[in-house]
């Protein structure tokens, strides 16, 4: 890693410590380029998976939308009931919503590497109520105007003295295999 910039918004790879995170099948290894380079609005992170692993569970934003850019290697991209092969060059639209539920696993015999890209989250189209008096917490994604709360994609109420689960917790690719 370097140790100077040539600018606050300018960053290079190698100036962004690389995080991993590994619990089973899951193993991403990830730089947060946006946001080190003082990104507000757009997030771009590199991403580096190892042959057989994969990215994150399997899952949809109900605010935001993502996209990938494929650098290097192959994967399969699992997006609502297809299974699409990736390779170098590609480039994935992931718009919020259930039909768009995306999770990326190398099936390569080397390196996947590739970049993805979020924006923000439009609060028109998700909401969170608390209600102090009972210690609930509503959340609704994925709202359409005149609708209700309970006609979002996703809709739950919550009690805020219930335990939390972990990331992981009943994923199935998280698993140790045996």
């Amino acid at each position: 890693m370097s140790d100077t910039r040539r600018h606050p918004q300018v960053v290079n790879i190698e100036d962004v410590q690389p995080v991993g995170q590994e619990q089973g099948a899951f193993a991403p290894m990830t730089r947060r380029l946006g946001a080190a380079a003082g990104g507000r609005a757009l997030g771009c992170s590199h991403f580096e998976l190892g042959p057989g692993k994969t990215a994150f569970p399997y899952h949809f934003h109900s605010a935001l939308e993502e996209a990938i850019y494929v650098l290097e290697g192959r994967g399969t991209l699992r997006i609502g009931p297809d299974q699409v092969a990736l390779r170098s060059g590609d480039y994935v639209a992931l718009p919020p919503g259930p039909n768009f539920a995306h999770a990326l696993t190398n099936d390569g015999d080397g390196p996947l590497r590739y970049l993805c890209f979020s924006g923000n989250a439009t609060p028109t189209s998700m909401d969170i109520l608390v209600y102090p008096d009972s210690k609930k917490i509503a959340f609704a994604a994925g709202l359409e105007p005149g609708k209700s709360l309970r006609d979002g994609w996703v809709s739950k109420i919550i009690k805020q003295d219930q335990p939390a689960v972990g990331y992981y917790e009943d994923e199935p690719l998280a698993e140790p295999k045996k």
